[in-house]
């Protein structure tokens, strides 16, 4: 499976989970996300996305949002595993960007993995589950 993974981080949590993803899937590419366009990242068959809470809960809104709703109209049917750090809240975040992505067409692979501040050895290992889970 053709997987790529790409990520928007502010304080490398994010980063680091992105890495650990990349990893359980193997052969992949990563990209910061003003690396890549949404047309690009459409080319492959499984996406991994990761975005910290920013703000009131919401996806970063100056890079990352921008390429989400670019993907949005075309996500149907791909293969998507959501991720990120957050250091406040519930989690509201990911639960409205996994509807938004479902409304959408996407096929996501798991609920999204979240993680509290930075990612320790157990949130690693679920991030290269979640890899290799998107990239069967």
């Amino acid at each position: 499976m053709n997987t790529v993974v790409i990520y928007w981080s502010q304080t490398g949590n994010t980063e680091a989970m992105a890495r650990a993803v990349a990893v359980g899937a193997g052969n992949c590419e990563i990209f910061y996300v003003d690396n890549i366009t949404a047309e690009q990242a459409l080319s492959y068959d499984a996406l991994a996305l990761g975005c910290p809470a920013m703000g009131d809960e919401t996806l970063e809104e100056e890079e990352f949002q921008p390429f989400i709703d670019a993907l949005l109209p075309k996500v149907k049917g791909k293969r998507v595993a959501l991720f990120g750090s957050y250091g406040w809240g519930d989690g509201t975040w990911m639960q409205n960007w996994q509807t938004v992505m479902e409304d959408s067409g996407a096929l996501l692979v798991q609920d999204g993995l979240i993680c509290n501040n930075e990612p320790d050895e157990k949130i690693m290992e679920q991030c290269r589950q979640l890899g290799k889970k998107l990239s069967q």
